[in-house]
């Protein structure tokens, strides 16, 4: 029964496959009239449209030149004080930075002294490279301060001043904006940024009183030698009383006289030796 069930589905499967209506036949009459009348070895540019003559309406001009840079300022030149410097990015953390309290040593370009103008720019080189991660500046790099307070010694024995601000730097053929401070002039200290005269009050009443001790041991000279007349020893103590006298006056008054007395001026010659001191965070490409 097996066996006659395959031979009828043999029979079956074999006349659907023989049926006119399920036989594939291609159509190539479209083929043969393409190989008439196109021959595929041969290109028919001469069939294609021209390419048309278009005309450019604008001439481009070759560069000949490169556009200049503007010009960075050569060493030791000043930047006016009207023109403040000007950091080249707000983005921070595309710069580099130069940490608060880094200190440079460094040598003023022009003299400096308690009367100078305030606003005056001063321009200072560094004598050492300072380095830190990602950044070094050089030896030779150039600061610019300018004088934002000054005045010459005044009375009660107050000393000149001078007060300079650090605001910027010459890196790398551009200006970038810094804060720092002066911390030592020529090896001494200056405390609060303030380059001080010598205060001469205390001099000057010593000064005062020892005016005062001099003119009494003069007097005592003068009664000593009138001692040794018999007619100038009735008045040989009046010139030492005097002196004594003279004495206590300016023993008294001499802290008030001193505060008419004038302290010491400040006179700070080119190529000076300075400590600046950063006291903000610099930022540099």
């Amino acid at each position: 029964m097996n066996y006659l069930n395959r031979i009828l589905t043999t029979i079956v499967i074999f006349s659907f496959m023989v049926m006119p209506s399920l036989a594939l036949e291609f159509d190539v009459s479209v083929d043969e009239e393409i190989r008439k009348n196109y021959n595929p070895s041969k290109l028919e540019l001469e069939n294609l449209p021209p390419v048309p003559n278009v005309k450019p309406t604008k001439q481009v001009q070759p560069v000949t030149s490169i556009p200049k840079s503007p010009a960075i300022p050569p060493k030791g030149t000043l930047i006016p004080a009207d023109k403040k410097p000007i950091v080249h990015s707000a983005d921070k953390s595309t710069m580099v930075k130069l940490k608060k309290g880094t200190k440079f040593k460094v040598v003023s370009e022009q003299s400096i002294s308690d009367a100078s103008r305030i606003g005056a720019r001063i321009s200072f080189v560094s004598q050492n490279s300072v380095t830190q991660r990602y950044i070094t500046v050089l030896k030779g790099t150039t600061f610019y301060g300018e004088v934002v307070d000054a005045h010459l010694p005044q009375i009660s024995g107050n000393g000149g001043l001078i007060e300079l601000k650090i605001d910027s730097m010459l890196y790398k053929g551009s200006t970038y904006g810094v804060n720092a401070k002066v911390t030592k002039v020529n090896g001494r200290k200056v405390f609060v940024n303030n380059i001080k005269g010598q205060r001469k009050y205390m001099k000057n009443v010593a000064k005062q009183v020892d005016k005062g001790e001099k003119f009494y041991k003069k007097t005592r000279r003068v009664s000593g030698k009138l001692s040794d007349n018999p007619v100038g020893i009735i008045v040989a103590p009046v010139p030492t009383l005097v002196g004594m006298g003279a004495y206590a006056v300016n023993l008294v008054g001499s802290p008030v006289v001193s505060l008419f007395n004038k302290g010491g001026r400040i006179s700070i010659p080119a190529g000076s030796e300075f400590e600046i001191k950063l006291i903000e965070d610099a930022y540099l490409y």
